[in-house]
């Protein structure tokens, strides 16, 4: 691994992968280069849908007060945690899926639903398999921050960044041509293909999780280490 091992997803994002890192007995620092905040959206009937689709935890975080109108829905979730998350807020979750929203709804071909999608303001289009349908309302927004003092001077000495979105990745990109930082100095650890795509090129390295799970992106961390 090249330098130290950095995480700028935001909060409270951050915090938990920085537990789970620790956890693993890998040293970690972080600082979010995103800060999530709710957008104004309107909430249509419930009677309407037969569940929700959820690719992120944020969307339950951001739901606003409609969301006790919802908790009779399923929720269909990208993963694991997403999923919890659903559950801690009263919801029950019929599927979880393996990473991708888009996986989710693929499993469900041949069926008939109609779906709210609650996302963010920049989102993956999704694909629904005929019979699927889905209204799309965006609830929260992510905004991005610029990199400190401290930070840049860390990847300027080489470090190696957990990439979860390709929003960060493109602004992480941005932020490093915008001071001067030396792209060949840092290494890329990516929750998946496009992520890793939207980082551009140049970089020390670029690797991808096996799995597009937090568990699977700390174990190529810790394989970079070596």
């Amino acid at each position: 691994m090249t330098g130290a091992l950095i995480a700028i997803r935001p909060e409270p994002g951050l915090s938990a992968t920085l537990a789970a890192a620790h956890a693993m007995g890998l040293p970690i620092q972080g600082e979010p280069l995103f800060a999530i905040r709710p957008v104004a959206w309107d909430v249509p009937d419930p009677a309407g849908f037969d569940g929700l689709l959820i690719g992120s935890a944020n969307a339950i975080r951001h739901f606003g007060p409609a969301r006790a109108d919802w908790t009779g829905k399923p929720v269909y979730a990208v993963g694991d945690a997403t999923a919890q998350a659903a559950r801690d807020a009263g919801f029950s979750v019929a599927v979880t899926g393996e990473g991708y929203l888009q996986g989710v709804v693929d499993r469900l071909a041949g069926e008939d639903h109609a779906f709210l999608r609650v996302t963010g303001a920049e989102h993956v289009p999704m694909r629904p398999p005929a019979g699927i349908s889905i209204a799309t309302r965006v609830a929260y927004e992510n905004v991005s921050l610029p990199v400190s003092d401290a930070l840049a001077a860390c990847l300027s000495r080489g470090a190696t960044v957990l990439l979860h979105s390709a929003v960060a990745a493109r602004h992480l990109a941005s932020e490093c041509d915008r001071l001067g930082l030396p792209r060949e100095r840092i290494a890329l650890a990516a929750l998946g293909p496009r992520i890793a795509e939207a980082a551009g090129q140049g970089w020390a390295a670029r690797h991808v999780a096996q799995r597009p799970r937090e568990a699977d992106l700390l174990a190529l961390a810790r394989d970079m280490c070596h």
